[in-house]
């Protein structure tokens, strides 16, 4: 029986992920088109620069992104535990909260605030942090069992299951999101495109979602090690700046960093830098060796972020279905897994009809 033609458009994390979960049905022809594929670095191509970890910032409020997270979860445990290769390290986190940020409305602080968020039963050793154990200047803490994520090992892997699952990856550059639908390699029509485009979705034609914005990130690479991943509600340096730390496997640690809404500047500030670096030591002195940190490189990323949440959802065009999994922002790489999931199911349903 001749299986179902899809053409998925996107390289980044949640284009791959949705691929590949597709693939593992075993129903369908996959076709994945893209601009940029792992190994590549642009400003449009977001997935390289991400951090990547599992800190959830859902609100005990927004289930659908909770289940997004959960979901992700319980596949990097297996993933962790079972395949090395991928670059998925389990990591302690550990999370400061100050006292002026406590009734703070943020999506990205999210449950950091509350005294037992929602993922309090999934995460491994959650535990509050007693108040005589916390850095001065901050009121609550908390600690639990994640994982960090090494994109430069990751992505490859991802990309290296779809071609053992028979997937056909190749770069194409598409002007309008009908174009797809005609991508696929055996020449013949898709029954379903899966628009993974990201930040792009907002200029892509048959898309232009006015709803996605870039959520600048910017990040300070180094070769020192970092016993834990840290995260910290707020900071004094304007509200669109953020505190974090992540180790990856395999060495260094990403210290960030900001989330500027709106802002599409691919430079590095090197004034920002020395923020980030000095507002990370004052959480995890450890970081210095021999009284020096030893930078590698300044990272600039557009976080695919966009009004409302992710868009996952299918959409009946004149050229036929399309299943949209867009607009993620920070939680790309943590809601992968679950995003991809709904993907799936959206296929299934759109077949259907």
């Amino acid at each position: 029986m001749e299986k179902t033609k899809v053409v998925v458009v996107g390289g980044g994390v949640s284009g791959l992920t949705s691929a590949l979960l597709l693939a593992r049905t075993g129903k369908y022809d996959i076709n994945l088109i893209s601009k940029y594929l792992p190994g590549d670095y642009d400003i449009e191509y977001t997935s390289p620069w991400a951090g990547a970890n599992w800190m959830s910032f859902a609100t005990k409020e927004d289930k659908r992104q909770q289940e997004f997270d959960r979901i992700t979860y319980e596949y990097l445990v297996e993933l962790a535990k079972d395949m090395p290769s991928t670059g998925i390290w389990s990591k302690k986190v550990i999370q400061y909260v100050r006292q002026e940020d406590l009734e703070k409305e943020s999506g990205l602080l999210g449950g950091l605030a509350e005294a037992r968020p929602w993922f309090a039963d999934l995460t491994p050793n959650f535990e509050p942090i007693a108040r005589e154990n916390l850095p001065k200047g901050y009121v609550q803490g908390i600690t639990y069992d994640s994982f960090c994520i090494n994109t430069q090992v990751y992505l490859p892997w991802l990309q290296s299951q779809l071609f053992v699952l028979g997937v056909d990856v190749r770069y194409k550059t598409i002007n309008h999101i009908r174009e797809a639908f005609d991508a696929h390699k055996s020449g013949q029509r898709a029954a379903i495109v899966v628009n993974c485009t990201g930040l792009m979705a907002s200029k892509l034609p048959g898309v232009m979602d006015s709803k996605v914005y870039p959520g600048r990130g910017q990040t300070v690479l180094v070769r020192n090690h970092a016993p834990a991943m840290y995260n910290v509600s707020g900071t004094s340096d304007g509200d669109d700046e953020i505190t974090y730390i992540m180790s990856r496997v395999g060495g260094g640690t990403i210290l960030g960093g900001c989330y500027q809404q709106g802002n599409w500047n691919g430079t590095p500030d090197p004034n920002m830098a020395q923020r980030i670096i000095q507002r990370c030591l004052e959480i995890c002195p450890e970081l210095e060796q021999d009284g020096k940190l030893d930078v590698i490189r300044h990272n600039v990323g557009l976080r695919p972020s966009r009004v409302g949440g992710p868009r996952v959802e299918r959409e009946k065009s004149p050229d036929g279905w399309l299943v949209h999994n867009y607009g993620a922002g920070g939680a790309g790489y943590q809601s992968s897994y679950g995003m991809a999931t709904s993907v799936v199911n959206l296929v299934e349903q759109a077949l259907l009809e």
